[in-house]
């Protein structure tokens, strides 16, 4: 006879499968991103836990604000032990936003504190498009 745990109701077995690393395992690679939109500007704040300022490049290039952030920790030297369970993310990622073409880099504020990249970004100017001028008739 064999026993199989019994489940609390039929919904459990969903709620396993979708914990299961294959379907989580890229969401520790995402930069969790918080965007604000304030009368003149936009504030991101981006979640970056465990990097440091230098690990962190911010580039503009043809209206896209793009984060680049690489964790590059050594691997643990120990010959005796190995990872039983690792989450944390070693490697590099990055996001991309798009911020319009008309904002340049000394537009942008960007600063570091406790693993919370945060970014102010103003709106982009709507161009204003010359009325149509008429010549009158006599």
């Amino acid at each position: 006879m064999m026993m199989i745990p019994r489940r609390r109701n039929e919904f459990d077995l969903f709620d396993e499968m979708f914990n299961d690393p294959f379907f989580t395992r890229s969401e520790n690679k995402l930069m969790k991103t918080d965007i604000k939109e304030k009368k003149d500007h936009y504030e991101l704040e981006v979640d970056l836990p465990g990097y440091e300022k230098e690990d962190i490049k911010i580039e503009l290039e043809d209206g896209y604000l793009t984060i680049h952030a690489s964790m590059n920790k050594a691997v643990d030297d120990e010959k005796d032990s190995k990872y039983v369970h690792k989450e944390r993310y070693v490697g590099n990622s990055s996001r991309s936003f798009y911020v319009g073409e008309n904002i340049k880099e000394e537009d942008i504020k960007a600063s570091f504190k406790n693993g919370t990249l945060k970014l102010s970004l103003p709106k982009e100017k709507e161009e204003k498009k010359e009325e149509r001028k008429y010549i009158d008739i006599e």
